[in-house]
């Protein structure tokens, strides 16, 4: 089926299932089922219906300028023509767009978990860092953020930290954060003011609805034990701590909190997160054998994101993109900045891969 047959076969069942809705003696699961139908294609069929009365324009244009002597008329009308042949180009990238397949989780609200690597203090501090940054976009966006679970040090900063954000469409702007995150500063305990490099790394995961993971109670160890640990201010303050292993996978979650019942409670959100996550990447890599074998490789390596104090710069590797506004990038005002950039690099990618595929 050529493009041109694929929109009009699409604009037809949008027609047919917009008739099928308006009939009064619909039953209310069949109604229920037809809009949600009818939502997942609208964007396409609207935007396919303008661009079929763009192309009879252009074709009517075109007869006109074939009749016309009058110079300056004729003039006009190759403007009009110039006009419309942008707008058409313009919405065939767009519909290329919402055709492109559609990440299932990317209305899910998300578990973040944030640890920090190599650079000792340093690095626990830069993890500080991200929470703030994350935790700040998420209030910018009208989200809500619940701390899960922290492990804290003396200087105010975090081994690790996990947390969730809930809202509208939160996976699909945060997706791109997973992977390590290099900080280049001079710390404050640094008396010859040179610059060190730390790392933290970053995952996001999509939070599963009770029916994408089935967790079965013979399958989970659970431990409970006396929280314990070198100090700080906000650390062990607890006297309960619960651990979780997932037999099959081995994944272990820990949760250190007053209530015993709400460490299990967030223990068991992050093991569905994590076991969702695991599910996903299979998926995720059963695809991409799929396309290499089809198309080639069009995987890309994860690379860092680097924030460097001293240049007040924060460049992401991946869309070798550099921003000169450190600050509001950290304070989460300018992140979408870079979340729109790489939005748009993965459409283009995926484009680049649906011509590819067509091809052969």
């Amino acid at each position: 089926m050529d493009f041109r047959a694929k929109l009009k076969a699409i604009v037809e069942k949008y027609n047919d299932i917009e008739e099928k809705l308006s009939c009064h003696e619909i039953d209310g699961d069949l109604f229920a089922k037809l809009s949600k139908e009818r939502k997942g294609i609208e964007d396409i069929a609207m935007s396919a219906s303008r661009l079929f009365a763009l192309q009879e324009e252009i074709i009517e244009i075109e007869k006109n300028i074939k009749e016309i002597v009058d110079n300056e008329l004729l003039e006009l009308l190759t403007e009009e023509k110039r006009d419309l042949k942008r707008q058409e180009s313009a919405l065939l990238e767009q519909i290329k767009l919402l055709l492109l397949p559609k990440d299932d989780d990317d209305n899910k609200n998300v578990i973040v978990e944030i640890r920090a690597g190599a650079g000792g203090d340093e690095a626990a501090l830069f993890a500080s860092v991200l929470f703030n940054m994350y935790k700040q976009y998420a209030e910018l966006k009208g989200w809500n953020v619940e701390m899960l679970s922290a492990s804290e040090t003396n200087l105010d900063g975090y081994k690790e930290i996990s947390f969730s954000i809930s809202g509208k469409n939160v996976f699909s702007r945060l997706k791109y954060e997973s992977g390590g995150h290099r900080v280049q500063r001079v710390p404050e305990t640094e008396t010859s003011g040179r610059v060190h490099t730390s790392a933290a790394t970053v995952a996001v995961l999509p939070e599963p609805e009770s029916i994408d993971v089935n967790i079965e109670q013979k399958d989970l160890r659970i431990d409970t034990y006396r929280a314990s640990g070198a100090g700080g201010q906000h650390v062990n303050k607890t006297d309960s701590a619960i651990r979780i292993t997932h037999i099959p996978t081995g994944i272990v979650v820990c949760q250190s909190e007053k209530s015993q019942h709400q460490n299990k409670a967030r223990a068991l959100k992050i093991l569905s997160a994590k076991l969702y996550k695991e599910k996903r990447n299979i998926q995720d890599q059963e695809r991409s054998k799929i396309r290499r074998s089809q198309i080639g490789s069009g995987d890309r390596s994860d690379k860092i994101r680097t924030y460097n104090y001293p240049q007040n710069r924060v460049t992401d590797h991946r869309i070798h993109y550099t921003s000169h506004a450190l600050e509001k990038v950290i304070s989460g005002i300018n992140l979408d900045e870079f979340i729109d950039l790489l939005t748009t690099d993965e459409q283009s990618r995926l484009l680049a891969e649906q011509n590819r595929y067509e091809e052969n």
